[in-house]
Order: structure tokens, then sequence, then C-alpha cells
């Protein structure tokens, strides 16, 4: 007991620190450290739940229409069990790396540690490459996929532009998220980003079920193999949102404190996930199959403008939740991470936006691209290397005897720990990037092949659908030769 009061003393002491240095004097002072200075734990559970449930609210009714009703609903439950257990791992890495940083004197009072540092300091720099290069490309691919969800959310209120301009006014919205510092300074955007998610989850289950079954509807799935997969991967990629752990955990004064946190987050998503992503497939069954983003079939309302126009704000957040992390690492490339010029460091951050901005309008395959980034990069980036790197960091028994987080009793210590671990890595290769990447690959090209890169509308409605002729129009006389 006395060793866990040193380990949270020792961890939490340079926040401590930081906070004392700008203790707020005058009111205006105290708005603004209320806005914009969270560390506590309520700020790290809006983070956790506001950055895990964004845009696949809207694509995970596709994923039922591939899976059927009975597996999404179990891959649900399932990935998200898995997910707060990788989670768990990639905290009791990052305690124990500071914690031996911290006893070592070293100073993170102007410095965010992220988890290519983490391995980089407890297995070496292999690891911190392998772990760069996934957490970057994955990170890289979840700001495109923010704002893919930006432009084709907001078409459904606004059809003046096509999809792609919109992508271009979005790109530079985005980019003003270059101002915020750190994780730190989200307290009030999560907090927001959370309660639109909210409103538009439930706006979705109700919505459809007032608007009831459309005729004929089938529930066909799972049809095909591929879809099946396809599916499984997008509820994967939605789960495997702690990319961004290490960063939020830097951020809270008490960090230790992560691992319940982060599974209260995951029940509170499945509060949201489940019954909309249902209720929407129950309503309209195959159709979602060519409809990947839900909305597109729910019937304009002000309650669905409001979601839409939610959901916009909300992925404005969450391309900031997953651009913070390469903002960070592009400043310490580059050498100015530890600068205190806020504009300064804005500017040397932009160039980060230009590729995000140019994939987001080669690839804008809004519900395809989620599975393909699934499987190929959140399997690795946050199931595999962790649950590995936890592995080989304990793997002799003074480390396990000297470790800061020693597993709980639930799961049966250290031998259950390594069950687990080995579960979750052969299950991941062989279900999540074997099977799955095969999956999104061949829905990922067959897109390609539909509609090519750089389209200019990606599954809008052809002219003729959206103005239908009436139905008691008669047909026009000939024309005379």
């Amino acid at each position: 007991m006395a060793s866990e009061k040193e380990v949270e003393t020792v961890i939490v002491g340079n926040y401590e620190e930081m906070e004392s240095e700008g203790k707020p004097g005058d009111i205006k002072s105290k708005l603004l450290s209320f806005l914009w200075h969270g560390g506590s734990v309520y700020d790290a559970w809006f983070s956790c739940a506001s950055n895990q449930v964004a845009q696949v609210l809207l694509t995970l009714p596709y994923s039922f229409s591939q899976l059927g009703m009975l597996s999404g609903t179990l891959f649900q439950l399932f990935y998200g069990l898995l997910g707060c257990w990788t989670a768990y791992l990639i905290s009791a890495l990052y305690v124990e790396y500071r914690t031996r940083k911290e006893r070592e004197k070293f100073n993170f009072r102007n410095h965010v540690i992220q988890w290519f540092e983490v391995l980089d300091g407890l297995l070496g720099k292999h690891w911190r490459n392998v772990g760069l290069a996934f957490n970057c490309t994955f990170l890289l691919f979840g700001s495109v996929i923010q704002l893919i969800a930006c432009a084709s959310n907001i078409y459904y209120i606004n059809d003046n532009l096509d999809k792609r301009t919109w992508t271009y006014i979005f790109g530079a919205c985005c980019a003003t998220t270059v101002f915020i510092p750190s994780f730190h300074n989200y307290r009030i955007w999560s907090f927001l980003g959370l309660l639109m998610t909210t409103y538009t989850a439930w706006y979705l289950t109700v919505a459809s079920l007032i608007h009831g079954q459309v005729e004929g509807v089938k529930h066909s799935g799972p049809t095909k193999l591929v879809l099946y997969f396809t599916g499984a991967t997008n509820i994967l990629y939605t789960f495997g949102g702690h990319a961004v752990t290490v960063e939020i955990m830097h951020a809270m004064w008490k960090p230790q404190k992560f691992k319940s946190i982060y599974l209260l987050a995951s029940v509170y998503v499945l509060t949201l996930t489940l019954p909309s992503a249902a209720a929407v497939y129950w309503a309209f069954g195959d159709m979602l199959l060519d409809h990947s983003n839900a909305f597109s079939l729910l019937p304009r309302s002000p309650f669905r403008d409001m979601a839409v126009i939610l959901m916009l704000i909300h992925q404005f957040i969450t391309f900031g939740f997953a651009c913070t992390p390469l903002y960070l690492v592009w400043e310490k490339a580059i050498g100015i991470h530890e600068c205190r010029s806020l504009c300064k460091r804005a500017l040397a951050r932009l160039p980060v936006v230009i590729p995000i901005w140019f994939l987001a309008i080669v690839f804008p395959f809004f519900g395809p691209i989620n599975s393909t980034v699934g499987s190929l990069l959140v399997s690795f980036t946050v199931y595999i290397i962790p649950a590995l790197a936890h592995i080989f960091t304990f793997k002799s028994p003074a480390a396990r005897q000297n470790a800061v987080e020693q597993p709980p009793k639930l799961v049966g210590r250290w031998a259950g720990a390594y069950t687990i671990n080995v579960f979750v890595v052969v299950w991941v290769v062989v279900v999540g990037f074997g099977f799955g990447g095969w999956a999104s690959m061949v829905n990922f090209v067959h897109q390609i092949d539909t509609f090519g890169f750089f389209t200019k509308c990606y599954q809008c409605p052809s002219p003729t659908s959206v103005h239908p002729p009436p139905l008691n129009a008669t047909a026009p006389s000939p024309l005379p030769h």
C-alpha cells in the first residue's frame, strides 16, 4: 500500500507543479482555467468516451447489415471488452515507463510522453520505430476519416455543393486545431463532443423506431464472407480509439486511474452504439448495404438537421483528437516541442494537415475506409503491439516482481495476463488482420473500381432519384420530324 502511494506521488508531482504556475487570480483567468485546463478523472472520461464514439455511429448500422443483428451485437460486446483490456495494457506500460523516468529525476514539465517513447524506454529503438510507424499512419488515416465524414454529413442538409468541395472547406476549418496545444486543453470540447454524440445516437434510435420498417424490408445478413469480415473490422475500428491513450493519460493529474475510467467510458459508449445500430438496421435492413451513412436513409427533419450539425462539430473535435499526437511527433522531429510560443508551434504544425487533406480527396469512401484502416492499422496499433509489448516487458521474473502495476486477481495475475495477451495476438492476427484485411481490401478495391480516385460525390443520389417525376405526369408529345 505504501509503494502504491509512493508511485502516485511520483507520477502526479509534475502536474501539480505545472498547475501551480498559473494559479487563477481574477474571474477571467478562473473562467479560462475552467474551460481550458483539464486533468481530472472527469476530463479523461469525457475525452475517452467522446473520442471513441464519433462518426462510427453513422457506419455501425451499415456494419449490422453486413453482419446481421446477432453477430453485430456480439462483435460490439467482444471488441469492446478486448479494447478495454489493451487500453489497460497501454496504461500499465505508461505508468511503468513514467515511474522509472521520474525516479531518474527526468523532467516532463514541457514534454508530452507518447506511445513510441514508452516503447523506446521499455523495449528499445526497434519497438519504438514499429510503434511510431503504425501509430502515426493510423492517426493520419483516422484524421482523414473525420474529414471525409464532415463532407458526407453536411451534404445531407446542403447538396448545393458536392462532397469534394465540402472536403476542401472543412479541411481548412479543421486546420484550426493546430492552436490546441495538447489533450490537457480539450476540457470543454470533450464535454460538448460527448453531448453531441449522445444526442445523435438517440436521434438515430428514436427516429428509426418512429419511422418503422420500410415496405418489404429484408434482414438477410450475413450473406457473403467478404461483407461479414468487412463489418467485423469496422467494429474493430470502433473500439480501437485508444491510439491516443498515452496522450490522454499524460494530461491527467492522476494517470494511474485511467484503466477504470476507460472501462466506464466503453460501457457508456455501448449504450449509444448498440441501440442506434440495431434500430436503424431493424428499420431499413438490406438497404443499408448501399448506404454506409445512416443519415442518408432517414427523412429530413429539423431533428435530423440538428444531428448532422452536431456531428459536424464533433468531427471537428475528433479530428483534433486524432491529429494532436501527430502534431506532437512533428514538433519533436523539427525540435520545437518545448517552445513556449503557441503561435510558433501552431505555424509549424500546419504541414501535417496537408497530406490529410489530400488523402481525404483521393479516397472519399465513407464506410469502407473505416474497415480498411481497422484491419490493417488498428489491429497492430492498439491490439497486437500493446499485447506483445506487455509480454516482452515483463518476461523476466525480476521485471514481474518489480512491476509498478500488477495484473488484477480477476484475470489470474501474470499467468492469466499472459494467456489473454496471447489470445489477443492470435485472434487479431487471424481474424482482424487476416480475414478482415482480405475482406476490407476487396471491398475497398471495389469502391475504387466503381467510383474511381478523386470521385466528386461518393454515393450521392443521381439527379433522377433526387427529383423523380410525379406519378401522374403524362408523356410528352413526340417532336415533329
